[in-house]
């Protein structure tokens, strides 16, 4: 069996043939625009993801001899498209990235307890569909009254193309609008919202058929309704329940897989569903924004790049060094507050450029390191070895600080495809890879950097809370 999967991202949508056995075939990619039309929204043109859809599973197609027994899809978590009957959109995507609901987000903690909120996979943020549907509702509700659905972007995609008005568990549960521990739309919450029940789209299992597709291309095959982009990127990866995995990219997740729909009444995690049927599984993810993001925007203001910051690290962190806060767009995991910005402290005549290069990758470094420590603090579990995934772990000398900082032993993984792997496996009736994902090498803590890296990400975490 063959088949095609897309993985809708946030920038850029990728889509590869995938055999019977795993082994991708062909793979092809194009990016899209997010814009910010006011300061803190994040947008997209739907019409853009058709556009580059399309034109992705042309050149895959024409560049594979096999034909395509079936469709599955991954996508972005948490935004909203809001649509009319024939599933036009009526504005823009709302993307996860939009901090415009903050109003919203303070409603949605002081109407909900806090078993309530948790009882929905996450605390009150922005950028999630309940806060931004909220928003709608309260600002553009000359849209809302002409609103259908209100569909996750992987799913508006699916339908778009011909398929099924459905979701799945592991998109749904990223809306703060499902119930985690029990399986289904909550009332609750949609009520909150002031929205329709009937804009929400029926939830199916993953691997559940969901129409025919048809792209430009002339290809037609069955559908399935895939998952969410993290989940399907477990499923590419191959983990289990008790197994876990880092990634890091613009932004780092911290993943590990649960044996039992356990929820963090803490709130500064998530808990979504996996892959699957209804009740199938469950994971927890520590959700850092500033990774990559924070790293290439402070490698602008000093006009270097990676190569130079990587150059300076390799002399190793000093307790000399200044403290970098890279929380320049706010965060989630651990603080869980929009409004945190960044900083430098500590500087002295004696700081340099490579002390300066050095603190911006120290400073990502240590956000990964409290994303995986807010996690475990939940008692969920990472194995022995970590899996690290993800353009940001290419380097050695910043694998090295990252295992000091998380104080972990991690393995090094080459899984680039792992969501849109995920997706194909999904039209093939699978939710995970028959295997975990091949370790290439072992990264282990250095103890004494380990001592050094703790005790500078205390007073990095003191220059956030004062």
């Amino acid at each position: 069996m063959t088949t095609l999967g897309i993985d809708l991202g946030t920038g850029s949508v990728k889509a590869a043939v995938v055999a019977a056995d795993g082994r991708m075939l062909g793979e092809a990619s194009r990016p899209y625009d997010v814009f910010g039309p006011e300061p803190g929204w994040a947008e997209s043109d739907p019409r853009e993801w058709l556009a580059a859809v399309n034109e992705v599973v042309a050149r895959v197609i024409a560049d594979t001899d096999r034909p395509i027994d079936a469709v599955g899809f991954s996508g972005q978590m948490h935004g909203v498209v809001v649509t009319d009957a024939d599933l036009v959109p009526l504005l823009p995507a709302i993307l996860w990235a939009d901090a415009r609901a903050s109003a919203e987000v303070v409603d949605l903690a002081d109407s909900f307890t806090v078993e309530a909120l948790a009882s929905l996979g996450s605390p009150a943020v922005p950028g999630f569909a309940a806060t931004t549907l909220k928003w709608l509702q309260r600002n553009r509700p000359e849209v809302m009254g002409r609103a259908r659905y209100a569909l996750q972007p992987k799913d508006w995609l699916r339908s778009a193309l011909g398929g099924d008005i459905a979701t799945d568990p592991s998109d749904a549960s990223g809306t703060l609008l499902y119930d985690v521990v029990s399986g289904g739309w909550s009332a609750e919450a949609i009520a909150w919202t002031g929205v329709d029940r009937y804009l929400l789209a029926e939830v199916r299992g993953s691997s559940d058929p969901a129409g025919t597709v048809a792209f430009d291309c002339g290809l037609t095959a069955p559908a399935v309704v895939g998952g969410a982009d993290t989940a399907c990127a477990m499923g590419g990866i191959g983990l289990r329940v008790g197994s876990g995995f880092i990634a890091v990219g613009t932004g780092s997740q911290t993943v590990s897989v649960l044996d039992s729909p356990s929820v963090d009444p803490s709130l500064v995690t998530h808990t979504f569903a996996t892959l699957g049927a209804i009740g199938a599984g469950w994971y927890r993810i520590g959700a850092v924004q500033n990774a990559g993001l924070s790293l290439t925007k402070a490698l602008a203001w000093l006009g270097a790049d990676i190569a130079e910051a990587v150059e300076a690290l390799r002399a190793g962190v000093r307790a000399s060094d200044p403290i970098f806060v890279p929380y320049l767009a706010g965060e989630r995991t651990p603080f869980m507050d929009a409004s945190l910005r960044g900083a430098w402290s500590e500087l002295s005549l004696a700081t340099d450029r490579p002390a300066m290069l050095r603190s911006i990758l120290e400073g990502v470094a240590q956000a990964v390191a409290l994303g995986v420590q807010a996690v475990e603090a939940t008692g969920a579990r990472l194995p022995a070895t970590v899996p690290i995934v993800g353009g940001g772990t290419h380097d050695a000398a910043f694998r090295q600080l990252l295992a000091s900082a998380t104080g972990h032993v991690l393995g090094v993984t080459d899984a680039p495809n792992a969501a849109v792997v995920g997706a194909a496996l999904l039209a093939q009736g699978r939710t995970s890879a028959e295997q975990p994902a091949e370790v290439s090498s072992i990264v282990e803590p250095e103890p004494d950097v380990q001592e050094l890296l703790a005790a500078r990400r205390e007073r990095m975490v003191n220059l956030v809370r004062t």
